[in-house]
């Protein structure tokens, strides 16, 4: 417990500023998204060695989530996906002249979510984690195949094309060496290929390049930013009495939403709009500019983040493309995640932890005064900004392994990211199809090796029976679905 103090060391420190920051101004600008800019910045993470790089990955990943606020209130354009429903309210708000008292209720919001799921993390990872410390191969296999079945339909959208895309980013870890026999497969003799795929360059041209390449191919526009003096940020009285209630359910509400495989955040802050539209006393008022309907959603969205951290610190398996990305950043900073985390490296893991409490007092100092500033950086003309990015992209490409085959795979994944966005086919499941896969294959190969290649093996113990159970019961859900509507018709 006393590793939590790492967090306020002057690098720890300076590493979470810097996080904070980045992942402010990307909430802020709409398209990239936390998981596109913590694979541009992966490179720079793994030279500040495993705990100031993940510190830094971390606040990204959760100031996010405060910056997507900022742009909806102010000019309904949101950063962030999770976001969205912030605009119903948020922006009639400021159309009323209230966009000060809104920014600084979902400031407030996301401080006091923010802080209870980290609480909530400290308390429920270690004990998650104990309790997969009888996990073997078998059983990891089962958990990681249960994972992908579950996280097939991690968008909301098309469960099969969801899990085309993971099969697809299965497929595409598998290029490269054997994880247990050392050989080379599936490279067709390419020159740089023997290392597979750089995670980096698929993750930044499936984001970065096919953001810049979707923005060229749309007009250009301007935002027009409101403009919020720091004297108007105080709420009144009364609106800070009405937005206490569904802060605290929205805060519970998104934490237990963020234990479930999906967009946690985006579900989180609709069902906590919907709850509102149920439970509120002045639920006649939302839709037309009340402040619960930005308190509800944006403690949602900030505690599902906190909460979609236990399965990824405790058991190894992200949930959301963000933590994916994180999942990646500790693999090439060799760090595992999982239940030998705490005992294996336990100042990474109580620094991560102890970087919420720092990142979140810095997110809301950040926040409240310079909530103008931020707004400015969503008017940028994209003709400016795109470059800008597209350098960044072919920087981190390159630099994961000095290797030019790696600018290649990054303009691939630009290109099919950009085409894959107009067939309707979201590129995150293909992203943690490719986390996925490596943990899926080697952990199979190691169970069918102790089991001296019987089949049964995979389902001799009983968590690993109950767990291959599920996910077949999981995978014939949607059939037997589809089957009963017919069968009505």
């Amino acid at each position: 417990m006393s590793d939590l103090f790492v967090a306020l060391t002057p690098p720890n420190l300076l590493a979470c500023f810097v996080g904070t920051v980045l992942g402010t101004i990307v909430g802020v600008l709409p398209g990239l998204g936390p998981a596109g800019a913590m694979a541009l910045v992966l490179p720079l993470t793994i030279k500040l060695g495993p705990t100031a790089g993940l510190i830094m990955l971390a606040g990204i990943y959760y100031g996010a989530m405060y910056g997507g606020s900022t742009t909806s209130i102010l000019v309904n354009v949101p950063g962030e996906a999770a976001s969205v429903v912030t605009t119903i309210d948020g922006y009639r708000l400021a159309r009323k002249g209230r966009a000060g008292a809104a920014l600084a209720v979902a400031a407030i919001a996301s401080f006091v979510a923010g802080t209870f799921s980290v609480v909530a993390l400290q308390l429920a990872a270690p004990l998650v984690a104990r309790a997969a410390l009888a996990f073997g191969p078998a059983e990891y296999f089962a958990f990681a195949l249960l994972g992908v079945v579950l996280l097939a339909n991690l968008t909301g959208g098309s469960r099969v094309k969801s899990l085309a895309m993971v099969v697809v980013g299965i497929m595409l870890a598998t290029v490269g060496m054997d994880p247990l026999g050392g050989s080379v497969r599936f490279t067709f003799d390419v020159a740089g290929a023997q290392a597979g795929f750089s995670f980096i360059a698929v993750t930044a041209g499936l984001f970065g390049v096919a953001e810049v390449l979707t923005t060229m191919a749309e007009p250009a526009s301007t935002l027009a930013a409101a403009k919020v003096k720091f004297s108007e940020l105080y709420p009144s009285r009364e609106e800070l009495r009405r937005s206490v209630p569904p802060m605290l359910r929205g805060t519970v509400l998104g934490f237990l939403v963020g234990l479930i495989p999906g967009p946690a955040a985006t579900i989180a802050s609709f069902v906590s709009y919907g709850v509102e539209q149920k439970v509120s006393k002045y639920r006649h008022e939302l839709g037309t500019g009340a402040i619960e309907g930005v308190a509800g959603p944006e403690a949602a969205n900030n505690a599902a983040a906190g909460g979609g951290m236990i399965p990824l610190l405790s058991l190894g398996l992200p949930f959301t493309p963000s933590t994916a990305v994180l999942l990646s950043g500790m693999l090439l900073m060799s760090v595992t995640p999982g239940p030998f985390l705490l005992r294996d490296h336990p100042q990474v893991f109580w620094g991560v932890i102890g970087s919420f409490y720092v990142g979140n007092v810095m997110l809301l100092l950040l926040n409240l005064p310079l909530v103008g500033v931020f707004a400015r950086v969503a008017t940028i003309p994209s003709r400016y900004l795109m470059p800008g990015v597209l350098v960044l992209c072919v920087v981190a490409a390159y630099s994961d392994n000095n290797n030019v085959f790696d600018v290649w795979v990054l303009v691939a994944a630009g290109i099919i990211g950009w085409a894959m966005r107009g067939l309707g086919y979201n590129p995150a499941p293909l992203v943690l199809g490719l986390v996925l896969g490596p943990l899926l294959e080697r952990s199979l190969l190691q169970a069918l090796t102790i089991a001296r290649g019987n089949v049964r093996g995979l389902w001799s113990s009983g968590p690993s029976a109950v767990m291959l159970i599920a996910a077949v019961l999981v995978s014939l859900a949607p059939l037997v679905s589809v089957v009963r509507r017919r069968v009505r018709a």
